[in-house]
């Protein structure tokens, strides 16, 4: 099959200075897949037959600082005219075989290839198993599939190169891969590759934190976060990436009184389904936010079911998954953050003052992604789309939010205080602007200077 594919001058470029030089170089990888399925095109890898040192010889500025023959060439140094090519490294690398997976992430021994049927062969899944050789007219290619990576594509299918037991023993990280690519694509896993991951789950213990983190996060990120979760849970990962979630599958919360359709389990994959934010820790955070009702579910006598505290003791859960997973701090706090405080309540009788605290609690800069992960929270359980004290809350945080928050908001500065009383610099001056900023926000005094100033001049405090 041909194809016509608009490459980047840079790449074009590399691809044609590797064949002028007598080396057989294909472009390979998940840039192929995006192409036949109309996705934007980011990653340009090639392999080929050159070993690394002749591939630098070419490219004297590329770096290679590794054993798996992959040589990276840094955009810029390709092309200084068009500044959105200088992003991610052209990578090129050597044909190759691997051998031995003692850790069940990295090969014991890599060597050389010799044909370029050696090295799709050593790849996970056939999707990303295709390669292109470059063709003498502009933007030609010959597309080599070897694995049935179109059918596959065609099918929506995602499946191993070769037998997926071995795939995944190689490397258990592919297992969770899997389930990130397919809920990327919407895709189904292929039924032998499916059995494969359920019979290997519990390697991916074997796998940093870090790695499992950022294929969760990715997952999250995708077009199908809530189906990726399903995956991620029916393949048996679930029970060891987010084991905190397992419990909460049959925790009933239909009772008297109660707006509830779904156990806390579904309800949290229907929330996830639901949540409008990109955000991926917002969603993570929404797929967890319940997780704290597990341990703290009462069943009264009358059938009425209650969780009181659960958004506490979901805060802790939170904290442990943060910990677990190596999130960074800045992770750790919003995810942490948009678990204990989305218990809000929402009332068009709330006072400036419980708005403000509302605001505090969550910080203003989560406080659109809290109201993603209510939205989500209200429709997973079966509300209905629109409510007019959502909507009318959400009013009235952009209202609240015009007035100050902390001192420093203030129109007035510790410079005017000292000169307005007279005094130096010390603790007086921080009394004077906190009794100011109290008066702004319990007693609705107008926080602009003059008006700021009138009152400072009558104003005493405790020195």
């Amino acid at each position: 099959m041909t194809l016509k594919i608009p490459v980047p001058s840079d790449v074009t470029g590399v691809l044609n200075k590797m064949t002028k030089a007598g080396y057989e170089v294909y472009i390979v990888g998940g840039v192929i897949r995006d192409f036949l399925l109309k996705r934007p095109l980011y990653d340009w890898d090639m392999t080929t037959n050159a070993m690394p040192e002749e591939i630098l010889k070419l490219f004297p500025d590329a770096f290679y600082d590794n054993k798996y023959g992959t040589v990276g060439i840094p955009r810029e140094i390709l092309s200084d005219k068009d500044t959105k090519l200088q992003s991610r490294p052209v990578e090129i690398t050597t044909f190759r075989t691997e051998h031995g997976y003692s850790d069940s992430r990295h090969p014991d021994e890599v060597r050389w290839g010799k044909t370029l049927e050696e090295d799709l062969a050593r790849r996970e899944f056939t999707i990303s198993a295709m390669a292109l050789r470059p063709i003498q007219r502009k933007y030609t290619f010959e597309l080599i599939d070897l694995h049935g990576g179109i059918r596959d594509l065609e099918d929506k299918l995602l499946r191993t190169v070769g037998d997926a037991n071995q795939r995944f023993s190689e490397d258990a990280l592919r297992m969770i891969r899997a389930v990130r690519i397919a809920s990327q694509l919407g895709f189904a896993i292929e039924e032998a590759t499916f059995a494969a991951i359920q019979a290997n789950a519990g390697n991916i213990r074997q796998i940093s934190a870090e790695r499992v983190r950022d294929e969760l996060l990715k997952i999250m990120a995708s077009d199908f976060p809530a189906d990726g979760y399903l995956l991620l849970r029916n393949t048996g990962l679930g029970e060891y990436v987010l084991p905190e979630m397992e419990g909460a599958f049959g925790v009933e919360q239909k009772s008297p009184g109660r707006h509830h359709i779904y156990d806390v389990g579904t309800h949290a994959v229907e929330s996830l389904r639901n949540c409008p934010s990109k955000d991926s820790i917002t969603r993570l955070a929404t797929l967890v936010h319940d997780a704290g009702k597990v341990k703290t579910q009462k069943i009264f006598p009358d059938g009425k079911i209650t969780f009181f505290n659960h958004e506490m003791a979901g805060a802790k859960i939170a904290e442990k998954i943060a910990g677990r997973l190596r999130f960074s701090n800045n992770q750790k706090e919003r995810f942490v953050t948009l678990v204990r405080w989305h218990q809000f309540t929402v009332d068009e009788r709330q006072t400036d003052s419980a708005i403000r605290r509302f605001i505090r609690n969550v910080g203003v800069e989560n406080v659109m992604e809290m109201l993603a992960l209510r939205t989500g929270d209200r429709l997973g359980g079966g509300a209905k789309m629109t409510s007019w004290r959502l909507e009318e809350f959400k009013k009235r945080l952009l209202e609240v939010q015009k007035q100050p928050f902390s001192v420093a908001d203030l129109k007035i500065s510790g410079l005017d205080v000292m000169e307005i009383k007279g005094i130096s610099p010390g603790p007086a001056v921080g009394k004077y602007l906190q009794a100011l900023f109290t008066e702004v926000e319990e007693k609705g005094l107008v926080n602009e200077k003059e008006i700021l100033i009138e009152r400072l001049k009558g104003l005493v405090v405790d020195r």
